[in-house]
C-alpha cells in the first residue's frame, strides 16, 4: 500500500516551497491525492517525493564537482608537462629557472613536445608579412586555421613538424629577422639588438613556455578535444592569452610604468594605495613569496632607475613582490624593443605550452564538454502574475 505525506512535509523533505509542490504535481512528477481527514489540503505519494529527493541530490553533487572541476583549488585536467614543486616551476619534472640559465625555447619545445628530433623554428628569407605585429599574427593564425587538417589520425611526428612551422611563423609575424638561427637571435636581430640582449630574451622565452593548466591552456585544450586542427588550437590558446587578465597583463604594467615616468614614484605609488587600486604586475597567487621567474630576468639587468625604485618601494610599502609581467615590461623599456615586444615574447614562447597542451589532449578520446548550471526563469512561469 502507497504510503502518503503532507504538504508540508513535501516540503521539507526536498526543500522547496509549496508552488514548486504544485509544479511537480502539474508536470506528472509527484502524485497527489485529497487528505481523507481534510478534503481541502492534499497527500502526496512518499515514493515519488522520495525518488526527487534523491535526484535533486545527486544535481547537487554533479553541480559541486563541476564547480569544483573548473573554481577549485585543484587542476582539473591531468598533465605532464609542467607543474609547482617548493616554489619553482617545473617543465616535466626539470626547473624552468636552471633550464633557462643555458637552454632555447627550441630546447625547451623539444622537452614539452617529447620530440625525437631537434625542434628548428628557423624560417626562410622573405616570409616576414608586412606590416608586423599582433594584428599580423592573428590573422596569419586564422587563415591557417580555416583550412587546417584536424589533429586526429595523423603521427606525432607530423603534429610535431606543423608546430615548430606554427611557432616559426608566429615569430616572424612579431617582427623576428628571418633565418637558420634560434629563435632569440631572429627577434634580436629584427628588434636590432646586440647579443646580450639576445641572452635575455633567451632567458625570457624559456621561462615563459608553459605555466600548467592556465586559462589559455584550457581553451587550447578544449579546441583539440574536438579534433580542431593545430593553428585552430594554438588560435583558441591565443586569444584567451590575449586578455590584459592574462598573457597581455604587460599592457597593464607598462601603463604604470608610464605613469612612474611621468608623475614619479611616489606620486603614483601614493595615489594607488590611497584609493586602495591594485598594482599591475605585483603579486602572484600562486607564489606568495614572489614570482621566481620575475627575480630570476630581473637580476640579469637594471630597469630604468625610477621603475627600479618603483618596484623597491611597492615591495616594502605592500610586501608584494614583481611577477614576471613587472620583469617584462622592465626589459622592454630598459632595452626600448618594440612597443608590443612583451607580448611578443609571451605569445611566441607560450604558444609551445599552448601546443604541447593540444598534443598532449589527445591522448584523451574525449569532447570537454562542461555542463551548465542554468540559473535563469522556470520555463512556463516567467508570464505568470
Amino acid at each position: 500500500m502507497a504510503s502518503w505525506v503532507s504538504m508540508d512535509e513535501a516540503c521539507r523533505l526536498l526543500g522547496v516551497q509549496r508552488q514548486t509542490i504544485y509544479a511537480y504535481v502539474s508536470r506528472g512528477k509527484l502524485d497527489a491525492m485529497p487528505d481523507p481527514a481534510d478534503t481541502r489540503r492534499s497527500l502526496y505519494r512518499a515514493e515519488d517525493v522520495a525518488g526527487l529527493a534523491k535526484r535533486k541530490e545527486a544535481g547537487r553533487k554533479l553541480e559541486t564537482v563541476a564547480a569544483n572541476t573548473l573554481f577549485g583549488a585543484e587542476p582539473s585536467v591531468p598533465t605532464a608537462l609542467s607543474g609547482f614543486f617548493r616554489g619553482h616551476l617545473h617543465y616535466r619534472g626539470q626547473d624552468a629557472i636552471e633550464l633557462a640559465r643555458s637552454s632555447t625555447l627550441e630546447d625547451v619545445a623539444r622537452l614539452l613536445w617529447g620530440a625525437e628530433q631537434a625542434v628548428d623554428f628557423s624560417s626562410e628569407p622573405g616570409t616576414r608579412p608586412a606590416p608586423s605585429g599582433r594584428g599580423a599574427a592573428f590573422a596569419a593564425l586564422a587563415s591557417l586555421a580555416a583550412v587546417g587538417h584536424s589533429t586526429r589520425g595523423r603521427l606525432t611526428r607530423v603534429l610535431h613538424s606543423e608546430a615548430q612551422g606554427l611557432v616559426a611563423q608566429l615569430a616572424d609575424a612579431f617582427g623576428a629577422q628571418p633565418g637558420q638561427q634560434p629563435l632569440h637571435l631572429r627577434f634580436a636581430k629584427g628588434w636590432r639588438q646586440p647579443a646580450r640582449v639576445a641572452d635575455l630574451l633567451r632567458t625570457a622565452l624559456v621561462l615563459l613556455a608553459d605555466h600548467e593548466l592556465t586559462s589559455s591552456a584550457f581553451a587550447a585544450r578544449i579546441a583539440a578535444s574536438t579534433g580542431a586542427s593545430l593553428p585552430a588550437c594554438l588560435l583558441a590558446g591565443l586569444a584567451t592569452l590575449s586578455g590584459p587578465l592574462h598573457g597581455d597583463a604587460s599592457g597593464r604594467v607598462k601603463a604604470l610604468f608610464g605613469e612612474v615616468e611621468r608623475l614619479g614614484e611616489d606620486q603614483v605609488l601614493d595615489h594607488y594605495l590611497s584609493t586602495a587600486s591594485p598594482l599591475a604586475g605585483f603579486g602572484h597567487h600562486l607564489y606568495p613569496d614572489g614570482d621566481p621567474r620575475a627575480a630570476a630576468l630581473l637580476a640579469l639587468f637594471e630597469p630604468p632607475d625610477a621603475i627600479a625604485r618603483f618596484i623597491e618601494k611597492v615591495a616594502q610599502l605592500t610586501g608584494l613582490r614583481p611577477n614576471i609581467d613587472v620583469a617584462l615590461a622592465a626589459l622592454v623599456a630598459h632595452h626600448r624593443l618594440p612597443a608590443d615586444a612583451a607580448f611578443a615574447l609571451f605569445a611566441t614562447a607560450r604558444s609551445v605550452g599552448l601546443l604541447a597542451h593540444g598534443m598532449e589532449q589527445l591522448g584523451v578520446a574525449q569532447v570537454i564538454r562542461p555542463r551548465g548550471r542554468y540559473a535563469g526563469p522556470v520555463p512556463g512561469t516567467a508570464n505568470r502574475a
